[in-house]
C-alpha cells in the first residue's frame, strides 16, 4: 500500500517567511539607526581668555566616532552666523562672518575619534558670550552650547598725589584697560586693606573698564601702602607701592639741585652785572658833559688853566685822550712832557710851571704810559 505523497503550495510557502523577512529588516534597521545616534558634549564649564589672545573651544562626539565626514559646524545665536565650517572634509569659509576671517581654526588631529577644537586668534570683546557646536551625519545631527568669556587685564596702577586733605594727604591711584569691572584696593605692607576715601569705576568708549580710588593718609604714618587692581576672572592682579615718607619727603635728584643753585646764581649775578655796567657807563657821561662844560667855560675865558688841570688830573686816568682848542685866554702849549710834569707838579701841591702857546688847536692830553 502506498502511502500519500504530501504537496507543498508555493503560496503558502511565500507567505509563511514573510513576517519573518520582515521582522529581520525591521531588527537590522533598527540596529542601524541605533548605532547613528549620537550625542554632542563640550565643556561644563565656561571657557576664559585673555583680550588680544587665543581661545580653544572643545568639542567631541559621544560614544566615540569618526566626524571625517561629517559636517561641524561653529556659529552663534543663528544658525547662518557662522563662526567656522567644515564640510565635505575640508573648511569651507564661503558663509563666515566677516569678523572672524582669518581668525578661526579648526584642530582636526583627533577627528577620527569624534573630537574637534575650535581656535580663535587675537580674542576680542565682541567675540564675548555662546557659541554652538554642530556635528550632522546623513542620518542624525545633534549641537551643544559652550561660553566664552573673555577677560582684559588692565595698565598697572598710577599713584599720584592730590594735596592735603582732612589732616593727611590725598593719593589717588588709576588703571585703565580692564575687563570685565576689576576689583580695586588699598593694603598696607601685611595685605590688610584698608578703608579708601572714593572709588569710581567707568567705562571708556572701547567698552573697557578703568578705576579710580582713593585714600588719605595721615601724616605721622610712615609705613608703606600699595594699590591693587584685580581681574576676577582670570584671577590676576596688578599692583604699585609707595612709600608715606616719600610723599611728604620726596627724593630729590642732585642734577635737579644743582640746576636750581646755577638758575639762581645766575638770577642774582645777571642783574648785578647790568647795573654796575649802567653806573660805569652813567659816570662815564657823567664826566664827559662836565669835561664839556669845562670846554665852554675856557672857551668864554672863565676858568683858569689850573682848575682845568686839576678837574682832569682828578678824573681822568693816565693816558686819557682829551683836546683842547688854544685861545688867547688859554696862553699854554702842552707837549707830552710838559703835560706830565704840570700834572705831576699840580697833583703833589706843588705850583704849575708856567707854559704859553699860541693860537690855535693845540693837544692837551696825550695818550702816554706814565
Amino acid at each position: 500500500m502506498m502511502g500519500k505523497v504530501p504537496s507543498f503550495s508555493p503560496g503558502s510557502t511565500v507567505s509563511s517567511a514573510l513576517p519573518g523577512y520582515i521582522a529581520l529588516c525591521l531588527t537590522l534597521q533598527v540596529h542601524r539607526l541605533v548605532s547613528a545616534q549620537f550625542r554632542v558634549a563640550g565643556p561644563d564649564h565656561p571657557v576664559i581668555a585673555s583680550l588680544g589672545g587665543e581661545a580653544i573651544l572643545p568639542c567631541h562626539l559621544s560614544p566615540r566616532m569618526s566626524a571625517e565626514n561629517m559636517e561641524v559646524r561653529w556659529f552663534r545665536s543663528q544658525f547662518s552666523a557662522v563662526v567656522h565650517l567644515y564640510h565635505d572634509g575640508q573648511d569651507q569659509y564661503g558663509q563666515q562672518m566677516p569678523e572672524y576671517r582669518e581668525r578661526t581654526e579648526l584642530l582636526r588631529d583627533d577627528i577620527t575619534n569624534g573630537s574637534v577644537s575650535l581656535r580663535i586668534r587675537n580674542v576680542r570683546l565682541t567675540d564675548n558670550g555662546q557659541y554652538k557646536c554642530f556635528f550632522q551625519s546623513s542620518v542624525s545631527y545633534e549641537e551643544a552650547i559652550l561660553e566664552l568669556q573673555v577677560a582684559g587685564l588692565g595698565s598697572a596702577p598710577a599713584i599720584s598725589v592730590e594735596g592735603h586733605q582732612d589732616g593727611g594727604i590725598r593719593v589717588v591711584c588709576q588703571s585703565a584697560g580692564w575687563y570685565p569691572q576689576p576689583e580695586a584696593q588699598w593694603r598696607d605692607l601685611q595685605g590688610q586693606i584698608l578703608p579708601s576715601a572714593s572709588e569710581k569705576i567707568s567705562q571708556e568708549p572701547n567698552d573697557l573698564f578703568q578705576t579710580e580710588i582713593a585714600i588719605v593718609i595721615p601724616e605721622e604714618s610712615n609705613q608703606k601702602v600699595s594699590c591693587c587692581v584685580r581681574n576676577l576672572l582670570l584671577n590676576q592682579e596688578r599692583e604699585t607701592e609707595i612709600s608715606i615718607a616719600e610723599l611728604f619727603f620726596p627724593r630729590v635728584n642732585p642734577w635737579m639741585v644743582a640746576l636750581g643753585v646755577i638758575l639762581v646764581l645766575l638770577a642774582v649775578l645777571l642783574p648785578l652785572s647790568s647795573y654796575c655796567f649802567w653806573k660805569q657807563h652813567r659816570a662815564k657821561d657823567k664826566l664827559q658833559a662836565e669835561l664839556r662844560w669845562r670846554r665852554a667855560q675856557i672857551y668864554a675865558g672863565t676858568v683858569h688853566t689850573t682848575d682845568v688841570l686839576s678837574m682832569v688830573r682828578l678824573h681822568l686816568p693816565l693816558g686819557a685822550l682829551c683836546s683842547f682848542p688854544c685861545t688867547e685866554h688859554f696862553p699854554m702849549t702842552f707837549n707830552r712832557l710838559e703835560t706830565a710834569m704840570s700834572l705831576g707838579a699840580h697833583g703833589k701841591g706843588q705850583a704849575t710851571p708856567q707854559v704859553y702857546c699860541t693860537a690855535g688847536t693845540c693837544p692837551l692830553w696825550e695818550r702816554a704810559d706814565w
